[in-house]
């Protein structure tokens, strides 16, 4: 199968326009010549195992949840190990696609997988996520009523002209209404061509195009547990479902280990600022800073801390099954057994 075959179905699994603005998410790094993709290796950070582990198989794709690529290179293969792992990734043409937080949006994503640790309880994302809108080119709609015997051709023709306008295909009839949609920077232009026709220049109307809500996705999630809970039941959930024999908790204010829990907010990662404020009995996520973590147990949530890539390295074999039927028969998809926690607790 082809890179750009591959990439079509990762796209289609975790849309990039889902991904939080600030991320760098997509097919990352290339080679030049074509490549034709027989292995996919799922991990969650691309290091130096992780990269041999690949050119060993060989898997011409490397899924890196976390981004690579995030910050500007000045130089490939100078002195910074990242820079280094890059160029021999090229040299030896291993491609690499990062989904981070699209993934992570997505319903049935990384913070729904999360969120399931916890037993069953409803849930609803932090926050709405939204895609462009869909066949449309541009910024605006404008709208115009074509009067009874009017010609409209002279005025699709120096439509046609302006750069950012699409024009229907279709000529609308007498009576109806006209509609194209355009850039910003069009608006003046079609605005003065419809006021130099007499019957129409009263009956324009523009409206800005906004982002369409997806349902059931965005950054991390809201749950509220089908019963009350105890923290302890709450924690040892999460261990078993995590394979980890400890995890880090910080205690609400008021809260014990019996305390009762009946909702819960979940962020994969690095859950900060996803939380921030978010009121909630418990919060589960990788990491938070020391006054994030002294901030919100003052407030009375409790937080069980499970490690950066711990929350998310999970979800792996369930986005394997999820590619595996996409992909056919033509490309194997594996799962890294060196991508690791750094973090280890002694």
């Amino acid at each position: 199968m082809e890179l750009s075959e591959v990439v079509t179905i990762l796209d289609s699994v975790a849309p990039p326009s889902l991904a939080e603005s600030w991320d760098n998410v997509g097919l990352l790094l290339r080679p030049s010549t074509p490549l034709p993709i027989r292995s996919v290796l799922l991990a969650i950070d691309l290091t130096p195992s992780v990269l041999l582990e690949a050119i060993s198989l060989p898997a011409q794709l490397l899924l890196a949840y976390h981004p690579p690529l995030f910050h500007p290179l000045r130089r490939l293969g100078g002195e910074s190990w990242k820079d280094c792992l890059l160029a021999r990734a090229l040299e030896n043409r291993v491609a690499v696609y990062s989904p981070h937080t699209a993934l992570d949006a997505i319903p049935g994503g990384v913070n729904d997988w999360l969120a399931g640790c916890l037993g069953e309880a409803s849930t609803r994302p932090l926050t709405q996520s939204f895609r462009e809108p869909v066949q449309t080119l541009g910024t605006h709609r404008v709208g115009a009523s074509v009067p009874q015997g009017f010609d409209l051709k002279p005025v699709l023709s120096r439509l046609q002209d302006i750069h950012g306008v699409r024009v229907p295909t279709e000529i609308p009839s007498p009576g109806s209404r006209l509609s194209l949609t355009c850039d910003q920077s069009a608006l003046v232009a079609i605005v003065r061509i419809f006021g130099e026709f007499k019957e129409m220049k009263d009956g324009v109307e523009i409206t800005r195009l906004e982002k369409v809500p997806v349902p059931g996705a965005g950054m991390g999630r809201f749950c509220r547990l089908s019963e009350a809970t105890p923290l302890q039941t709450l924690v040892d959930r999460v261990k078993e479902r995590l394979g980890l024999t400890r995890v880090r908790l910080v205690l609400g204010s008021g809260h014990s280990l019996d305390s009762p829990m009946t909702t819960a907010a979940v962020c994969a990662g690095s859950g900060g600022s996803v939380l921030d404020g978010v009121k909630a009995d418990m919060y589960l996520t990788g990491e938070m800073s020391h006054h994030q973590l002294l901030d919100a147990s003052t407030r009375g949530t409790s937080i069980v801390l499970c490690e950066h890539s711990n929350s998310e390295r999970g979800y792996l074999p369930h986005l394997a099954s999820l590619l595996a039927p996409l992909l056919g028969e033509r490309v194997t998809v594996h799962i890294s057994t060196q991508d690791r926690e750094p973090v280890q607790i002694v």
